[in-house]
């Protein structure tokens, strides 16, 4: 972009030898930039020339072309077609007569010239181009005038752009074409960059800006796993005793996932039957794979080795996009795929069928001419409404639905009828055909339909796009890639396959319940390799959770799909190696991450998420049990719209102000359930609110939110709506608490006491099915109400209240053992001996005064420590027993293990939990003893500032 935009300052001087030689070119090239913008002219200049370099390398290496047009022989520096030039040898076929006179001309001093062999190679790049233009029209369109202009100066030097292309284009990185679509996936990386800069200030994503901000380029192993168990099921469907089954290594067999009964499927009677599209299909690596898996299909089906190709190009493959650069490379790719396969293609050339939408819009009163002079009889109501859905195809792309979805008939009588010599109807002929191909592509014709779609948000959405969207999609609107899923069902034939990756949230979050309801309704997941965080190399951390998916559009409620659990692994390759040694290849038992489920399964279950993990027996549970919600109070509580002004520290504010006990005058602060970190049974209690006659001043705002103001106050069980831990991180708060939006609540009642909901809520089975209603970090309200809730027998009772009473009591203690709690009493190194292991003794108060310091610092420490062990410890003990109690009772000793890491016990005094897993024992202990010093210091503080004193528990 640099070079074409120097080249552009160059070619639009006043005096510029281009405004003598080329003023046509120039004329057209000031066109251009006053239509598009000169950041535009430039970029469309510098991605065309990209495309092309990077394609002549690829066929230079792969040696399709006769003589190497970027790539010198081995041993020199210049391109070989340069080097044969200077010999005076050219191809006639490749270099008109006319080039070939100019370069020897320059070559020989006889066109005088500043740099005459920069300019020779130059003229021999645009006549390769243009000799390729016959071949490959989508690449090598016959290059205009000013497009010539401005080709980059240096191509020949060690740093010209051709240079980098060999070097990035070695024989290795060229073993296969999908390179191409890596170079291009970093060649816009730079406007990415830019367009979620911008999102972060409010910008919206522009039509222009879409493909940018959601290309993604799939690894090749998740490609082959939905290309095989798409493709490639149906063939073996159809096809039981194929050997194709042999070279497919991510395939599921529908036996070996536990299908029961004949899966239906479309039967096929040749392999030229089958078409599959990608929808969005970008450099095009899907369709380049899925042209191996039709390659080794018609050769076992006994076809013509030189007329595969062909015949695949002609009959199976179909691409949609709307990045005409990336359509570009897509068809690029298919190209040389066919060329690969058979070296006569290029003679005989099929065109791939690649589809970039274009924008069409009809100029006023244009159409209707048009029509009067074809027939109107052609062009029914819906008809017309079709020819203007293309207005906006660069924001909708393929997710405009077609009014008429069978237009070939439509459209060869009107190709037949023509329009004739009348040139001012021959522009809205051309559209009419245009706009008719478009809408035949997106019609539903496909037996697979296999993609990665784009990912963007509502947020990014631009004003246009977000309401068409709410119009169109209003089940899946939240998102393109579930706008798509809904799009990719209607493109298939009926019992076709759909094959995709995408963010897993459609499988769980309230947003896309009436999306999976009608998913339920109408069709089956096949498989799924479920695979969470860190699927793709190229985005970093776990910015995207991702899972891929095939599935029938067809319902058959009863076949068993197969899924793969792979949330754990940590890269691409981790994963890749966990889905291929967990794949069921000899029936029974199945692997470890290998699940099945129907989906009539899932529609037992409360907003029927897609948590295939859960046995039959737990999904039984939710309809032989009462769901907790029906049982007690569960609600989302109060958003003040402004937490900088109605919210505080308790120790912001004055103490006495605060309602911790029964006041004289009205208090202004109440204590306030505001979530906070990961932390069970008791504590996260630091935040008040102002609730000044009954939260004037926040209603009166007129933006918050207060919810379930009735339960204000009265005893809650609250948690942290954001879960990044294997178990809920549930507490007892009692009475007197107002609760957050943030810190949802759960209401005991007079037969359910918060004993037995804490308990059943703090368990592993609680957080089992948790991960199935809500895969995501928020566990809400309404995630709770939806647990199912079984009665415990009476034996279990009584042990199950007297273990959540020790939780309570022990995570009190601990939680009051530090100056951020309000009823810290006094520093536990000066009361060592009544820091008891079970924390239920009667009294609860710390004086220090009643008891005399240990005769060392150290020695008060050490026995500090020892107490605070056995405390952790015990703790573990007592909620292995509580898990145990519920594993029991929900019959999943199969399923579960009691087992509770030392990490997830959480008191202050386990340095486990306090600090990050992965630690020595000795590590752990020199942090513990760091922060207990510093605590004992600040305690020091306290006491010489008059806040703490020696001689009274307490603030003073």
């Amino acid at each position: 972009m640099e070079q074409v935009s120097s080249k552009l300052k160059i070619v639009l001087e006043p005096e510029s030898a281009a405004r003598r030689e080329s003023s046509k070119a120039v004329h057209e090239l000031e066109k251009q930039i006053q239509e598009r913008s000169r950041e535009q002219t430039v970029e469309r200049v510098a991605y065309t020339w990209f495309n092309r370099f990077c394609a002549l390398r690829y066929m230079d290496v792969k040696r399709f072309t006769p003589v190497g047009v970027v790539s010198p022989i081995p041993g020199q520096f210049q391109p070989e077609i340069l080097a044969e030039a200077k010999m005076g040898v050219m191809d006639e076929t490749m270099i008109p007569r006319d080039a070939q006179e100019k370069v020897t001309g320059l070559l020989n001093g006889a066109i005088p010239s500043g740099n005459p062999q920069n300019e020779a190679y130059s003229l021999l790049i645009v006549a390769i181009c243009n000799h390729y233009s016959r071949t490959m029209p989508f690449l090598f369109q016959q290059i205009a005038d000013y497009t010539e202009l401005l080709m980059p100066d240096d191509l020949l030097s060690g740093n010209s752009i051709l240079a980098y292309t060999r070097e990035a284009l070695s024989p290795d990185a060229c073993k296969d074409v999908e390179v191409i679509g890596w170079l291009y996936q970093f060649y816009i990386s730079e406007k990415k960059d830019q367009v979620f800069e911008g999102l972060k200030k409010n910008q919206k994503i522009t039509p222009e800006d879409i493909p940018a901000a959601t290309q993604r380029f799939t690894p090749h192993w998740i490609v082959r796993y939905l290309v095989e168990n798409s493709l490639g099921r149906l063939w073996m469907l159809n096809r039981p005793d194929s050997r194709v089954i042999d070279r497919m290594e991510y395939y599921i067999r529908p036996d070996a996932s536990g299908s029961r009964g004949e899966e239906t499927f479309i039967r096929i009677s040749t392999p030229e039957d089958i078409k599959v599209c990608d929808p969005a299909c970008g450099s095009g690596h899907m369709l380049t794979y899925a042209f191996d898996l039709l390659y080794a299909i018609y050769e076992e089906e006994g076809y013509d080795a030189a007329q595969i190709p062909g015949l695949i190009l002609t009959n199976n493959l179909y691409g949609i996009e709307i990045d005409e650069r990336a359509g570009e490379l897509a068809a690029f790719a298919l190209f040389m795929k066919a060329r690969e396969k058979y070296r006569g293609f290029f003679r005989k050339p099929v065109q791939p069928h690649i589809c970039v939408l274009k924008n069409i819009e009809f100029p006023q009163n244009d159409l209707a001419a048009y029509m009067d002079a074809i027939g109107r009889d052609l062009f029914t109501a819906n008809l017309q409404t079709l020819l203007h859905q293309f207005r906006e195809a660069d924001n909708f792309g393929s997710l405009i639905r077609p009014a008429v979805t069978n237009v070939r008939d439509v459209r060869e009588v009107i190709k037949t009828r023509g329009v004739g010599n009348n040139m001012f109807l021959a522009n809205t002929h051309e559209m009419v055909l245009k706009a008719l191909e478009q809408a035949e592509y997106l019609s539903p014709a496909y037996h697979v339909v296999v993609t990665n779609p784009p990912y963007m948000g509502g947020r990014g959405m631009n004003e246009r796009l977000a309401t068409w969207a709410k119009e169109n999609y209003p089940n899946t609107k939240s998102d393109l890639f579930a706008m798509f899923i809904e799009r990719n069902l209607d493109m298939a034939l009926k019992n076709g396959l759909v094959a995709m990756i995408t963010m897993q949230s459609w499988m769980f979050l309230s947003s896309f319940e009436k999306f999976r309801e009608k998913l339920l309704a109408n069709d089956t997941i096949l498989s799924m390799a479920h695979l969470g965080e860190r699927a793709f190399d190229t985005i970093g951390g776990g910015v995207v959770s991702t899972t891929a998916f095939v599935i029938a559009t067809i319902k058959q409620p009863d076949l068993k799909g197969g899924y793969l659990r792979l949330i754990d692994g940590r890269s691409e390759t981790e994963k890749d190696k966990m889905l291929q040694s967990n794949l069921p290849i000899h029936g029974f038992p199945l692997p470890r991450l290998f699940y099945q489920a129907t989906g009539s399964a899932f529609e037992m279950i409360p907003g029927r998420p897609i948590a295939y993990w859960l046995n039959r027996g737990l999904i039984k549970k939710f309809s032989e049990g009462s769901l907790l919600g029906d049982l007690l109070a569960v609600r989302g509580g109060m958003t003040t719209a402004d937490n900088d002004r109605f919210v505080r520290l308790w120790y912001e504010v004055g103490f006495s102000s605060v309602a911790l006990k029964k006041l004289d005058k009205s208090p202004k602060w109440f204590p306030y359930n505001k979530g906070g970190g990961y932390r069970k049974w008791f504590g996260n209690r630091a935040w008040v609110v102002n609730w000044e006659d009954e939260g004037r001043a926040i209603k009166s705002t007129g933006r918050a939110s207060v919810r379930s103001e009735e339960l204000y106050l009265k005893e809650m069980i609250g948690w942290t709506d954001i879960a990044s831990y294997s178990q809920l991180g549930v507490r007892y708060y009692g009475t007197g608490f107002i609760f957050d939006a943030s810190g949802p609540a759960v209401f005991p009642n007079t037969k359910y006491k918060f004993h037995i909901i804490l308990g059943f809520l703090g368990s592993k089975i609680a957080s089992l099915i948790l991960q199935a209603l809500n895969a995501t970090l928020h566990v809400q309200a309404g995630n709770i109400s939806a647990l199912p809730f079984l009665e415990l027998p009476p034996e279990n009772h009584s042990a199950l209240v007297r273990n959540v009473a020790c939780f309570v009591k022990m995570a009190k203690m601990d939680w009051n053992l530090y100056e951020m709690s309000w009823d810290f009493a006094s520093l536990p190194l000066l009361s060592v001996d009544r820091v008891q292991g079970s924390g239920v003794r009667k009294n609860e108060t710390l004086t220090p005064s009643a008891y005399p310091l240990a005769p060392k610092l150290s020695e008060a420490y050490a026995k500090l420590r020892s107490q605070w062990r056995q405390t952790t410890l015990e703790m573990q003990r007592l909620e292995e027993k509580n898990n145990r109690i519920f594993i029991e009772a929900y019959g999943l000793q199969d399923e579960l293990t009691p087992d509770v890491p030392l990490e997830e016990i959480t008191l202050t005094c386990n340095p486990h939990y306090r600090y990050a897993v992965g630690k020595t024992e000795d590590e752990y202990d020199k942090l513990l003893l760091t922060d207990t010093m510093k605590e004992f210091i600040s305690y020091a503080v306290g006491c010489m500032f008059g806040r703490y004193s020696l001689d009274k528990p307490g603030l003073i």
